[in-house]
């Protein structure tokens, strides 16, 4: 086994994905609370002492809210920037506190966790790649638009989870004010339907898995999604990260063989 992962959630209300190898794990964020992590990693099999440490995208509630009661129980460090870390509220024990900063990796173990900035609006956000072994996943969520950062290491990925927060006609025409509205589809934003097949069109159809993730429960509909990536032919696995629970666990190796597209069948409708 090169690299394994699973979304434990993925949407507003929490943000949580797991990614090991044979020895060791990581999260990258935890915004839903422990006892609901534990939850989750028990049914897929998963064991919270294999976790090494958890990385922090940034500070928003639905990515942190977990993090100081599962770093004090499991004494897990938690990588985390100064500014998002003096932003974000967490009381953390000071010797789990472990500064990165951008495009410089971290080891764990064999696992190569690399930062990379992005457009959000947050105070220092970064979203993630790990590598194992020649073979890479993604973290790409909270993304304001596809800037050359997000680009190059989502080429650079077999497997990612991509945001596809929002229909750009549901969010105009939906009950959020105004300005709501503009920050969503700003470029400190999210990423819409149409940017993440765009981005996943010119640069990701070589991937073995993709996880669309964090759509909107309000914007979006995984009918729209799955309708518009159906649209692309390639031998990519494409599944709908659920807001409501864990997905399944998803392998890449050497031995990886060529996954099946997208459909109906995949999506677990009672996401919404």
């Amino acid at each position: 086994m090169a690299l394994s992962f699973a979304s434990l959630n993925s949407g507003s209300n929490g943000n949580c994905y797991y990614i090991e190898n044979e020895y060791d794990a990581i999260l990258v964020d935890a915004g839903i609370s422990c006892r609901e992590t534990e939850k989750r990693m028990e049914r897929l099999g998963l064991a919270m002492k294999k976790i090494r440490a958890i990385f922090v995208s940034h500070e928003h509630a639905d990515h942190i809210r977990g993090i100081t009661v599962i770093a004090k129980k499991y004494r897990l460090p938690v990588y985390i920037t100064n500014l998002t870390l003096s932003r974000s509220g967490l009381k953390l024990d000071s010797d789990l506190i472990r500064t990165f900063y951008a495009h410089q990796s971290v080891n764990i173990g064999e696992l190569v966790i690399t930062p990379f900035p992005k457009f959000h609006d947050a105070s220092e956000p970064h979203s993630f790649t790990i590598k194992c072994k020649g073979f890479t996943v993604g973290v790409f969520t909270d993304i304001g638009f596809p800037c050359e950062h997000v680009i190059r290491y989502f080429s650079e990925c077999h497997a990612a989870f991509l945001e596809a927060n929002y229909d750009e006609d549901m969010l105009e025409n939906g009950r959020y004010p105004y300005h709501l509205k503009a920050r969503i589809r700003g470029l400190n934003g999210h990423l819409s339907n149409k940017q993440a097949f765009e981005l996943f069109s010119g640069n990701g159809t070589h991937m073995s898995h993709l996880l669309l993730a964090h759509l909107s429960r309000d914007n979006n509909d995984p009918r729209l999604v799955v309708e518009l990536f159906n649209q692309i032919k390639c031998n990519t696995k494409i599944t709908v990260a659920s807001r409501d629970q864990e997905s399944e666990i998803y392998h890449i190796s050497d031995s990886d063989v060529p996954a099946r597209r997208l459909n109906l069948e995949t999506i677990q409708f009672s996401l919404f």
